[in-house]
This record gives C-alpha cells, structure tokens and sequence, in this order.
C-alpha cells in the first residue's frame, strides 16, 4: 500500500510561521476545555470530545481522499508511543484546568521546551553542554516561583500540569523521529484514534450532554481547534527540529493570558509574570546556544569539504 509521505526539509522561517498559525488555532482548544470543565462537564468526557471529533473530522473529510493509506505507517510503534503521550499531556493538562488558570497551566506546560532540551541527549542522540543544563536548571526556578510549593498559594494540580509538560516534550520529540516516515494525516489518526480508544470506556461512566449553547460549541470546537493544530504542529516538524521551534511555543502564553483575563476575569499576578519570564528566557538561551552550536559545526564541515 503506497504511503504519501513528503520528505524531512529545513526551511526554519517556513516553519516557525506554521508553529505561530497552530498557537492561534490551538488558544481555542485550551479555552473550550476550560469552559467545559468549570460547567462541571467530567475530564474523560472532555476528552472524548478532544478526541470524538477529531477523529471523526479526519474520517469524514480525509479517508475519503487517502482511502486506507491513511493508516498505513512505517513505524506503528513509535505512532502508538506518539498517541500515549499527546493521551497523557492532554489529559493532565484538561484535569489541572478545573482547579488553576490558564495562565499557570500554560506556564507549567511550556517548561516542555526545558524538557526537550534535557531528554534530546538520550532520546535524539545530541550533546546538552553544561551551558544548557545550567539554563534549565534556572528555568525550574522560574517554575518554583510560579507554583511555590510549602505555600498557601501551591496548588497538587501544578504536578499535573507538569506531567503535561513532560509528555508534550515527549510528544515532540516522537513527532519529530516521524517526520518523513509518516505524513502529517496518518499522524494524526494514530493519535487522535489511540487516545480516543483509551478514553471512551470511562467518557460515558458519569456522561452529561452540554446544557448551554456556549457549551455545545465548545464542545465542538475544542476537537476541531485540536486537529487542526496539530496538524499544523506535523508539518511545522517537517521543516525544522524540535529545538529550533521549542522557544517560539512560548508566543501562545501570551495568548493564554490574555484569554484568561478576558474569558474567565483570572488576569496573571506577578508572581506568574516573574516566574514565566525567567522560564521564557532560559528557553531563549537555549535555543540562542544552539543554533550558535550548530553554525559552528556547520563552518567545520564546510572548511573540511574545501
């Protein structure tokens, strides 16, 4: 069976851009879940309907083009490992929304580029110097500041959030092995279908249909909002690394806080905006720190070609 598959570029402007057009789509997916969780609606049938309507966009509007191909992958296994991780994020991320802002589980989800960064070494094979380590040892701190455990303020649904951040970590970095195995649609069935096959056993043990208009449609467009920007997200890897993309992520806490004002009247305090600014710029060393290592390296091995 032929697997329409486009092949690994490197073109880092093309897609940081396509990075930036998912942050805009995927601001409405966290902001429906949210609604539907402080209407009371449960976090397993939140997630069913993440996942109930993602799949069933890609089956209506995709199969009929791609026919089976769309299922057919050159590496099943890492599309398994792919669709528990985007599980887990999700569901962490959707379960510490009923009891914190959306400006501190953003905040805590995006120490997931610190993540990358740490897990690149053993998991993509690359060297982390002791530069790097050092700024993400500094933006923990910033995460601390944020959460401040052994106070009044620390809330147990932080650890979720970071249980979030360290399975979207992950979850880019599998995303990244399948670029040029995988096309950007049988990614997404794998994952939408693996995490939708988890989830609808317990989605219909406490099962209640919106209520209220609003309800509904977020309901509808919290799947709709996921597809799309993941979908995004896939083609976004296919033309650079997760390392180079990682610092631009942090574009949509802008997003996130302004929705949390204006949507749900939760504006970030200060303690927030130091400790995001402390994880935000240890992202940017990091990145910064790269891309000065892979020039370097790039030099060497074209003064080695001459």
């Amino acid at each position: 069976m032929a697997r329409l598959v486009a092949a690994v570029e490197h073109n880092a402007n093309r897609a940081i851009l396509i990075l930036i057009l998912a942050q805009s789509v995927l601001i409405f997916l966290d902001v429906s879940a949210k609604w539907l969780a402080i209407t009371g609606m449960p976090t397993g049938e939140i997630m069913f309907a993440r996942y109930g309507v993602h799949v069933s966009l890609l089956l209506v509007f995709v199969l009929p083009l791609r026919g089976w191909s769309l299922f057919a992958t050159g590496n099943w296994k890492l599309e398994v490992a792919r669709g528990f991780c985007l599980l887990a994020s999700t569901g962490g991320n959707f379960l510490s929304m009923r009891y914190l802002p959306l400006t501190i589980t953003g905040a805590l989800l995006f120490t997931s580029p610190l993540m990358i960064c740490a897990l690149s070494g053993p998991l993509l094979g690359e060297t982390v110097g002791w530069r790097r380590w050092l700024a993400i040892a500094v933006g923990f701190v910033g995460i601390l500041i944020i959460i401040r455990p052994g106070t009044e303020a620390f809330h147990p649904a932080a650890l979720l959030s970071l249980m979030a951040a360290f399975f979207a970590a992950l979850f880019s970095i599998v995303t990244r092995k399948l670029a040029g195995v995988d096309g950007a649609m049988t990614q997404q069935i794998y994952a939408g279908g693996i995490a939708l096959i988890v989830v609808t056993p317990f989605a219909f043990t406490d099962f209640a249909w919106p209520s209220q208009p609003i309800s509904w449609v977020a309901f509808f467009t919290l799947g709709t909002a996921g597809v799309l920007g993941h979908l995004l997200i896939s083609v976004a890897h296919r033309y650079a690394t997760p390392a180079t993309l990682a610092p631009f992520n942090y574009l949509q806490l802008l997003y996130l806080a302004l929705a949390s004002w204006l949507v749900f009247n939760q504006p970030p305090d200060n303690w927030f905006a130091l400790g995001a600014s402390i994880i935000i710029l240890s992202g940017l060393y990091i990145w910064l720190r790269e891309r000065a290592l892979h020039k370097a390296t790039t030099s060497v091995d074209e003064a080695v070609e001459r």
